[in-house]
């Protein structure tokens, strides 16, 4: 008995120590990748200053905010989202050099609005745990995994070679430097579910059947720490690319809220987290790749109490044509300028899109317009109404305060929910409902 007891703790012991290895091991190559990196982003930062004087932090762009101020809310519906300052979020200012201008046509929301609290979302599948939640630190609903798990929601299955793909991302407080990364993935592969395994955190699933691509987030720890992102994708079971970048002060624990927003315009995919792009990368997807689907992954956690939080995802498709629609056509309809819930108030994310009209408006000085209003049919039909009417008016208004439009070239008008563009029984239809029309007059 007394050796079966010393064999056993002597087993334990080695296998404590072969952890305590690996965990050093690890730490070792990463201060190693770590200390190369910052050299090199030294080196970038000279050149840039030298090829591209208005990369100088020391030179201010005239048309910038003060970046200092907070004072938005959480992205989502008009109805299911949204909160004040004290989450972290950015002001509408600070996103002043974002040019994230979201899809024409929204094929996918969801916000878990329809499943009850503590289950797994209907519409999706997985291969693990997780559970629609409520947070204290943001509004809405989210689906919250803790543990290695592949989800995706089955009918997103036919993606086009321009999309745009948003969500909201949270953690918890002081996430562990060694739990793992939070992954989103575009796949060839129309039924990620009946091979999870393949997509999991060491799966080849990517490669064999067919290709695609995955972006990964890591906060920063509590230890100071670097935020982390990665880019990988394949075709035909070969790597096309695969990096690993620090991102500082992107996502930190102690104020988790990030948006998401991912372009992928055929080969080239730009990857936003909040107002800062971090990924640009002409030629991520190879050439003829037909993606399919996404899929999100939890690479798993060290700390039991560490967890990701996902919500408020939406994917819009159709690249915009701001100025051909509104000159030639006389009339562009945009779904990418949003508002807090209930509120005539921008979201920040908006800004790429708001730039874009502006721009449009800028080129051609003799053009005027009406803004109008849509909102979708939750809600008091006469509060509706009021509410389109402020949201054109403060769409106006930012365009006159930030962008300099003569404000007689503008008029504004606001219809509620009285004239439909898409069915209101859907998230989908209603996020197509949601919308601001400019109108050339």
């Amino acid at each position: 008995m007394k050796k079966l007891l010393l064999f056993f703790f002597t087993v334990l012991g080695l296998q404590y120590v072969n952890a305590q290895i690996n965990i050093l091991e690890r730490a070792k190559e990463r201060a190693k990748w770590r200390a190369e990196q910052k050299v090199n982003q030294k080196v970038d930062q000279s050149v840039d200053k030298v090829m591209d004087p208005a990369l100088d932090p020391k030179k201010k762009n005239k048309n910038s905010k003060d970046s200092t101020k907070n004072n938005s809310g959480v992205n989502g519906n008009d109805e299911g989202g949204g909160s004040g300052s004290k989450n972290g979020k950015p002001s509408l200012e600070t996103y002043s050099k974002f040019d994230f201008v979201p899809g024409e046509k929204v094929i996918a929301f969801e916000d878990f609005t329809k499943d009850n609290i503590g289950d797994f979302p209907d519409k999706w599948n997985t291969n693990g745990s997780g559970e629609i939640v409520t947070v204290n630190k943001a509004q809405g609903r989210y689906l919250m995994t803790k543990k290695d798990v592949v989800m995706y929601p089955e009918w997103v299955n036919n993606l086009p070679d321009n999309f745009t793909l948003e969500f909201d991302l949270m953690t918890t407080d002081k996430f562990s430097y060694y739990s793992g990364f939070f992954v989103v993935g575009a796949t060839t592969n129309t039924e990620v579910g009946k091979n999870f395994r393949a997509f999991a955190r060491f799966g080849d699933g990517r490669i064999e059947n067919g290709g695609g691509f995955e972006i990964a987030f890591h906060p920063e720890n509590a230890g100071g720490q670097q935020g982390l992102t990665s880019a990988y994708s394949s075709k035909n079971m070969q790597e096309v690319l695969k990096n690993e970048a620090d991102q500082n002060q992107l996502m930190v624990p102690e104020k988790p809220f990030c948006h998401i927003s991912i372009w992928r315009q055929k080969g080239r995919v730009r990857v936003y987290m909040n107002d800062k792009k971090v990924w640009d990368l002409p030629k991520l997807v190879a050439d003829g790749l037909k993606l399919s689907s996404i899929y999100f992954r939890n690479d798993g956690a060290n700390n039991e109490n560490d967890a990701f939080y996902l919500g408020n995802i939406r994917v819009a498709v159709g690249a915009p044509d701001t100025r051909n629609k509104l000159i030639t056509e006389g009339k562009f309809v945009t779904r990418g300028i949003l508002f807090d819930v209930n509120s005539d108030k921008i979201k920040p994310e908006s800004y790429g899109a708001i730039k874009d009209i502006a721009n449009v408006l800028q080129e051609n000085a003799d053009v005027k317009v009406k803004i109008i209003g849509h909102t979708d049919s939750d809600g008091d039909d006469a509060k509706n109404l009021e509410l389109s009417k402020k949201r054109a008016e403060a769409v106006r208004q930012f365009l006159i305060k930030e962008f300099g439009i003569n404000a007689g070239r503008m008029t504004t008008d606001g219809k509620g929910e009285s004239l439909p563009a898409d069915s209101n029984n859907t998230p989908e239809g209603k996020a197509n409902n949601r919308r601001v029309e400019f109108i050339k007059q």
